[in-house]
């Protein structure tokens, strides 16, 4: 009976390339559990070409390394089919551990099914020698073979299944399970070669006709090995490119989240912004329709924050509206809605088990932001005016209760702040004719609506006319003649006074050069300037561009602003007055003595004059504190050489008392009412002519 032999080195490269073809197996597995749709299928029939031919080139190089002491061969159709049912058997193998259960019942069903094929594939190419006569099996060894060809595939099997997700240190469970899942493969593959028994006189009846065994053994390693090394690199590759797009797409994924959060809420305080605002009333009012139930939309804005953020800057101011924010916060449940719209205004939703309970709710708001918020170690007390509008009731859609709401805010802050107040029809009449009288003053300022009118101002000991004040007034289309009182408050509001008041300037520096020329050349032309005006930073430019395209001297231009405007940034107000000084334009303290005022800082400023404010002047006749205070403004304006304007004089006690006091000008309804230019310069005239007649007369 032939004995065979076999070459350690060939032995050992089959149990590598078993393992080899096991880690490639178990990496496949994975790929195929995480592979969709089409691209599962196709990872099972590359792994399946892949694995098989791995499985079968270790069997294959494992006959070669079998050695008899005749020739040897192998019949190619038969080795391919060996080869197909490997491949069949891996491609199996791929498709159960793909699933997503493995029960104990399939696992043995399927361990069966692959034990066969690899069992089939071994002794299928064992046939492949076409042995004379047929080779014969030691019943117990080819038992024990399919035993563990039964045993490796079930361990595999599940293996693959287990180890098919990507852990932690998963490449190392598998290198491991490679290891033991080769051992077995090669351990069915020499227990069923041992199994073989070779009659005497055997001879192989594929020499000359099938494959030689020359060389084989590298042909097939090489290709094993290519063939093996592909598919992991392709697996390797693929598990990598997945793990980036997995990373990009989780990036993607809280990029998108922050970009919701960033669209959604507002970036100062975290709350809900308006448009998440608007998608909270549209739910809150299906609700109430679907549950016949009713909300509150309260238009929350804070009073007396803009003092806060200008005297400490906006970090303060930002820290208290988050600090606002927190305290609102806490008082709600989960049902309502806090948002914040913009600057210190709060929208807050409120679901309601009765109408009567939003009073309640709002009042405790109140009381709320009524006490003292510690920020940054500064006490700072602020307050709230609330407007509310309730649904079903004041407003068909989010837009006209947010509206509304906003209205009845307006409505609470006039009468008096630290309130609330609930909307009605008639607010919305008010706010629509001042949403109109807004319209009306931006055409107004586009359509050259706006004149000026001009009171004179008297020397108090000659009685000349030195010049005068310049005062708008508005040619409204419907309404007439309209005075400041009417729209300055809604031109500030709105910023239109900024170009208003350069019209202003621009327009009675023209009327002073006509002036000028007629030989008027000594009056100065004063002119108001609004707070917002006097703020704005582009105040110098438009009065040195006025005086420039006009050709005036500085000093014909007087710029008054009222003490209150001045001292409320003293040191900024420092700046601007000088710049306006050292351009040679006269600065005039407006409303004198009813400010708050620091002397301090009175002495320092670049002012030529201060204006006394009609309050004092009205009752000086009858009341002599009046009288005293004036008394008092006369004297300290001396003391700095400033020039002393009285504006209100109606009578001849008030200008006689105020020309004996020392004031320097008057100006009043005594001496001159406003007029249009062609009117005040006719009374001018008339009041020149009646002069130089007394002065005639006189002399006669």
């Amino acid at each position: 009976m032939p004995i065979g032999s076999y070459t350690p080195s060939l032995v050992l490269i089959s149990i590598l390339v078993a393992m080899l073809a096991s880690y490639t197996a178990l990496d496949l597995a994975g790929r195929i559990a995480t592979a969709k749709g089409q691209g599962a299928y196709l990872w099972i029939g590359g792994g399946a070409l892949a694995m098989g031919i791995g499985i079968w080139s270790m069997h294959f190089i494992g006959m070669l390394a079998f050695h008899l002491p005749i020739e040897l061969g192998f019949d190619l159709p038969i080795t391919l089919l060996s080869l197909l049912i490997a491949i069949l058997a891996s491609g199996f193998a791929l498709w159960l551990v793909s699933q997503p259960q493995l029960p104990m019942l399939q696992l043995g069903f399927g361990a069966l099914i692959m034990g066969a094929g690899i069992s089939g594939m071994h002794y299928c190419g064992m046939a492949a020698l076409r042995m004379q006569p047929a080779i014969e099996y030691d019943p117990i060894r080819l038992a024990l073979s399919l035993l563990i060809a039964f045993s490796a595939s079930a361990a595999a099997l599940w293996v693959a299944f287990r180890l098919r997700q990507q852990t932690p240190y998963v490449r190392l469970f598998r290198a491991g399970a490679a290891v033991f899942m080769g051992m077995a493969i090669a351990g069915m593959h020499y227990t069923g070669m041992s199994a073989a028994v070779f009659a005497d006189g055997s001879f192989c009846g594929a020499v000359g006709t099938g494959l030689a065994v020359d060389g084989l053994d590298k042909l097939v390693l090489v290709t094993s090995l290519a063939v093996l090394s592909i598919a992991l690199l392709t697996s390797i590759l693929d598990a990598r490119l997945e793990s980036r797009t997995a990373e990009l797409s989780n990036s993607l994924s809280v990029a998108n989240r922050e970009l919701t959060q960033l669209a959604l809420h507002d970036t100062l305080t975290g709350l809900p912004n308006r448009m998440l605002l608007a998608d909270r009333i549209e739910q809150a009012m299906r609700n109430a329709q679907e549950h016949h139930g009713c909300f509150a939309l309260m238009f929350l804005d804070l009073d007396g924050f803009k003092p806060v953020n200008d005297a400490f800057g906006h970090h303060m101011g930002d820290q208290l509206l988050r600090e606002v924010a927190l305290r609102l916060r806490e008082d709600m449940n989960g049902l309502n809605t806090l948002a914040r719209i913009g600057g210190d205004e709060f929208v807050l939703l409120v679901e309601l088990a009765e109408r009567d309970d939003a009073p309640g709710f709002a009042a405790r708001q109140v009381t709320l932001l009524s006490q003292p918020f510690i920020v940054a170690q500064n006490s700072v007390q602020i307050s709230a005016s609330i407007g509310i509008a309730l649904y079903p009731g004041n407003g068909e859609t989010q837009h006209e209760l947010l509206m509304n709401a906003d209205v009845a805010m307006y409505h609470a802050k006039a009468a008096g702040k630290n309130g609330y107040s609930f909307f009605d029809a008639s607010m919305n009449t008010n706010a629509r004719n001042l949403l109109q009288l807004q319209q009306d003053l931006r055409n107004g300022l586009k359509e050259q609506q706006f004149c000026l009118y001009y009171q004179p101002k008297f020397d108090a000991i000659t009685g000349q006319p030195i010049g005068a004040e310049a005062l708008l007034r508005w040619h409204h289309p419907q309404h007439g003649l309209l005075l400041p009182d009417r729209f300055i408050g809604l031109a500030e509001k709105t910023g239109l006074i900024i170009p208003i008041g350069d019209w202003v300037l621009n327009e009675a520096c023209r009327q002073m050069r006509v002036w000028f020329e007629l030989g008027y050349s000594h009056w100065r032309m004063a002119v108001n300037l609004s707070a917002l005006q006097f703020g704005h930073d582009g105040l110098v430019g438009s009065v040195a561009s006025a005086l420039a395209m006009h050709q005036l001297p500085a000093n014909s231009l007087t710029l008054e602003i009222t003490e209150t405007t001045a001292m409320n940034d003293a040191d900024a107000s420092m700046t601007v007055l000088r710049q306006l000084a050292d351009m040679g334009v006269d600065l005039s303290i407006d409303d004198f003595g009813t400010g708050y005022s620091s002397l301090m800082y009175l002495k320092r400023l670049p002012a030529n004059e201060i204006k006394i404010d009609r309050g004092f002047v009205r009752d000086l006749e009858h009341d002599s504190d009046d009288a005293a205070i004036v008394s008092a403004i006369v004297a300290l304006g001396q003391a700095l050489g400033l020039r002393i304007v009285a504006e209100g004089v109606e009578t001849d006690k008030q200008q006689s008392f105020l020309t004996e006091l020392g004031c320097d000008s008057l100006q009043g309804f005594l001496l001159g009412h406003p007029l249009p230019a062609e009117k005040f310069m006719a009374d001018i005239s008339a009041a020149e002519g009646k002069a130089r007649a007394q002065t005639d007369a006189s002399k006669v």
